[in-house]
């Protein structure tokens, strides 16, 4: 008689072995409804699962992020039988969940067309309002691999192969279409309403571009139509604050082809930007008590051997280069050279924690059909740190570093944050005994902090567990950008050691750090948080001076080489335009102040503002407007209530708060 405990606490039993699916109309006919698997002692199963003694049950409903999960894997195979019968000949290959959603490889002798997406998917609604059960069954590895061979279904053979002998291989099918599956999924396609095929691109084979080429097709899938709808609009304001566009549109960068893509080249308008993030990066480190480094960008193999680097990342770095027949690597990390930097004399207690930073250019090997934009390439400038302290110094540490980081993201606009702490991999260095202490020691200070987290079962890093912050950007997408890295194996690897109070020798533990992640992609993140209207001290142009006619070009000059006296980013249009068209032009370049200058404004010493928020603002004495703009930003003129402006300045707008409560 098996006894059922519900996540309630209570308690039902029953005669015989009953499914999930029994439990859930047991409880309620609406439960029912939504069930879409369950959870037995932790584990996930399909609804048709039978418990055959005690156990916790949980149902599993698209409210649920397993839930949503499972929905959207389904959706997968719905993709990949609709195309399998529009498309004879077509292979599939695999069909993961990604965020958001989903997406299918087929091995097929072209690309997929925005028509052959059309008719994909009108076929997947049909196979969905055809309610079609999902069964699954297991079988033998060998017999598994017949099977698909027999279909036509090498890459499905191939997969299976690779399976160990002795691992179970389940199929999971519905109206007569079989794929390889582990579950658990729907019960039936009539609960799959929700979705869009979002678009395709290609893929290779095992990610190597040696192998061949399929075709990708990538499709979003939700609870219900209006959880679609908004995820289908948010996509559509994603494209229009687009990095790429954007970046174009304003001249801050380019990625150059003919230099090898996944480069970046930064653009004067964007290299003003990067420049005032180091500034504002470099203050805050050095407020926080860290000292600045900077280490080469190569180093012999050797090095990254003894750090484990070579036999951990190596498919990531780029192939060692030959001088004086000793090979030498870029440098993937910054790591190891503020290692060799520690260990270039004995240090003492007293000189811990010592905190390192350094803006580090490092060199990854990425498969050309992974880049993307400043998100994803192949040379960037990690913002990188590490401190090397005591053990009882740890949670202090993290606390610090936890303060440092939300205070950045703060300064950068971004208030709304998640938290996940990773655990061991399945190839990580060290002991084990080591990982449990920094696991728990990490867990400790988010706890202390009083941060509520996220459990990442096998996602830290090779050589320590980790805490990992993702920021909430203006439309709601989060973006993994600060990790904090515990670390007791490269002190071993390299025999750090420090005199402690008694004089014995001790090993340091090591924290890897880093806020931003690196400067390319967090300018990215920031150029389609504010879709390119960056808040008045981020601005590469914080003040254009504009004047109406050639008389008061002098008078233009004149007030731009005030302000830029003064520490202000200023452009002095003289061009030969309409006043419109000059206004028109800044304003698509999104400058956050317009100066206006005619003969009125000439005579009375005077400039006419125009904010790119709030509008005309009217005229005012030059002096008034340095003034209140080196006092509060363009607080008052923006509708911006927080900021920074050059020299350091903080401040908060009075007006900027009742302006934003009025609008």
């Amino acid at each position: 008689m098996p006894r059922i405990t519900l996540p309630d606490g209570s308690l039902r039993r029953y005669d015989q072995a009953p499914s999930v699916a029994e439990v859930a109309a047991d409880i309620g006919p609406g439960l029912a409804r939504a069930a879409l698997a369950g959870r037995v002692d932790g584990r996930l199963v399909d609804t048709d699962f039978r418990i055959s003694g005690d156990a916790e049950l949980a149902i599993v409903t698209a409210r649920d992020a397993e839930g949503l999960e499972i929905l959207r894997h389904s959706t997968a195979h719905l993709l990949a039988q609709a195309v399998q019968e529009l498309f004879p000949g077509a292979q599939v290959v695999i069909g993961p969940v990604i965020e958001d959603g989903f997406y299918y490889d087929f091995a097929y002798e072209r690309g997929f067309t925005p028509q052959d997406l059309k008719r994909i998917e009108a076929r997947m609604k049909e196979l969905a309002r055809a309610d079609l059960p999902l069964s699954h069954e297991t079988m033998a590895r060998d017999d598994a691999v017949e099977h698909f061979r027999s279909i036509g279904e090498r890459y499905k053979a191939e997969i299976i192969a690779g399976i160990p002998k002795d691992e179970p291989i389940t199929l999971y099918g519905q109206g007569g279409w079989k794929d390889l599956c582990r579950g658990p999924h729907v019960p039936s396609t009539g609960r799959l309403k929700a979705f869009k095929l979002t678009g395709t691109s290609g893929a290779f084979w095992r990610g190597d571009s040696s192998n061949e080429q399929l075709r990708r097709i990538y499709g979003t899938a939700w609870a219900d139509s209006k959880s679609l709808k908004s995820y289908l609009k948010r996509l559509e304001e994603a494209a229009k604050r687009d990095h790429r566009r954007i970046g174009a549109d304003l001249d801050l960068f380019s990625i150059q082809e003919e230099a090898g893509g996944g480069l970046v080249f930064w653009h004067p308008k964007g290299a003003r930007i990067r420049r005032v993030i180091e500034d504002f990066w470099r203050d805050r480190h050095q407020r926080a008590g860290y000292e600045l480094l900077f280490t080469p960008h190569i180093a012999l193999e050797g090095l990254w051997q003894r750090s484990g680097h070579a036999g951990f990342y190596r498919e990531s770095m780029y192939s060692p280069v030959e001088d004086e027949g000793r090979g030498y690597q870029l440098r993937p990390m910054n790591c190891p050279f503020h290692i060799l930097i520690y260990r270039d004399r004995l240090r003492s207690h007293r000189e811990l924690p010592m905190r390192w930073a350094e803006l580090g250019t490092v060199y990854r090997r990425e498969m050309s059909g992974a880049l993307h934009g400043l998100m994803r390439v192949r040379g960037f400038t990690q913002d990188d740190a590490h401190v090397f302290c005591a053990e009882e110094q740890i949670e202090d540490e993290i606390l610090r570093i936890l303060d440092l980081a939300l205070e950045v993201f703060g300064a950068f606009g971004f208030e709304e944050f998640s938290t996940v702490l990773a655990t061991r991999p399945e190839k990580a260095a060290g002991a084990e005994a080591i990982w449990e202490r920094a696991t728990r020691a990490l867990e400790s200070a988010l706890k202390r902090k009083e941060m509520k987290f996220a459990l990442d079962p096998g996602g830290g890093a090779f050589y320590g567990p980790k805490i990992d912050i993702k920021i909430r950007d203006a439309i709601g997408r989060q973006w993994q950008c600060s990790t904090v890295q515990l670390d007791f194996n490269l002190p071993e690897r390299f025999g750090l050691e420090y005199v402690a109070a008694d004089g014995s020798r001790r090993r340091p533990i090591m924290i890897h750090r880093a806020l931003l992640g690196s400067l390319e992609r967090f300018f990215g993140i920031l150029i389609e948080h504010y879709a390119g209207r960056f808040p008045f001290w981020l601005a590469p142009v914080q003040i254009a001076a504009l004047a109406i006619t050639e008389r008061q070009e002098a008078y233009a000059r004149r007030v731009s080489g005030t302000l830029k006296k003064a520490g202000f980013r200023v452009e002095c249009d003289l061009r030969s335009e309409t006043i419109g068209y000059k206004i028109r032009h800044h304003t698509l370049q999104r400058v956050p102040c317009l100066l206006v200058l005619g003969d009125r404004e000439e005579r009375e010493g005077a400039v006419a503002v125009r904010s790119l928020e709030a509008g005309d603002l009217g005229s005012m004495p030059l002096d008034d407007f340095m003034a209140r703009v080196t006092a509060e930003g363009l607080g008052s003129l923006q509708g911006i209530s927080e900021n920074q402006l050059p020299g350091g300045h903080q401040y908060r707008s009075k007006e900027a708060d009742s302006s934003q409560r009025r609008n």
